[in-house]
């Protein structure tokens, strides 16, 4: 989904907006996310007493100094049960999660649950991926309107990609290779509007 097809469908959540009831529909950002310079935004609708819609995308389209690049975007819809009432307390979800990226540069020596996040540091990752897993949360009434939503996922994501000799050059070293990871695949403390 290119940058353009996902800010049609924020825009068209946003305009229907005005047409929902009191407490059956949310704007929120990840302030994780934020915190990363990553532009996020979630809508979440409400579809009975206990169940809602979630729909989360983010973009990061910056490259930082010495070429060090967190370039990605990603969309992550989520059906989610509310143990008590809808936007308050603990949830179970359903998340699915899809997007772009281009990463390397960033110099570490992290290895992961089999992901050897070490090879950003001096190499290039460009790909995309998709997958899905399960989710845990809590959100917290601060106000009539305003909600903080804590959040955890487990999941799936297959990852396809091609590798570059460094962060800023073009030289391919790896063609069509896969990833297949299991582990977290969300992390989410969010500022959440209801209306």
């Amino acid at each position: 989904m290119k940058l353009k097809q996902y800010v049609f469908l924020l825009s068209l959540l946003l305009f229907c907006s005005p047409f929902v009831k009191a407490q059956d529909f949310a704007l929120k950002s990840n302030l994780l996310y934020d915190a990363t310079a990553t532009i996020n935004i979630g809508a979440e609708v409400g579809l009975s007493s206990r169940w809602t819609l979630d729909v989360s995308g983010n973009f990061n389209g910056w490259t930082m100094s010495h070429e060090r690049r967190w370039k990605h975007w990603m969309l992550q819809p989520e059906a989610r049960y509310w143990f008590c009432q809808r936007f308050g307390g603990h949830f179970l979800g359903m998340e699915a999660h899809g997007g772009q990226f281009n990463v390397g540069g960033l110099n570490n020596s992290i290895h992961f649950l089999g992901t050897h996040v070490s090879r950003l540091s001096d190499e290039r990752f460009q790909g995309w991926f998709v997958g899905g897993g399960v989710t845990y949360g809590y959100a917290w009434m601060l106000g009539r309107h305003w909600n903080l939503e804590a959040e955890i996922g487990l999941g799936y994501s297959y990852t396809r990609y091609d590798t570059y000799q460094c962060a800023g050059c073009g030289k391919k070293t790896e063609e069509d290779r896969h990833h297949n990871y299991y582990g977290p695949t969300k992390a989410a403390l969010s500022l959440v509007y209801i209306f």
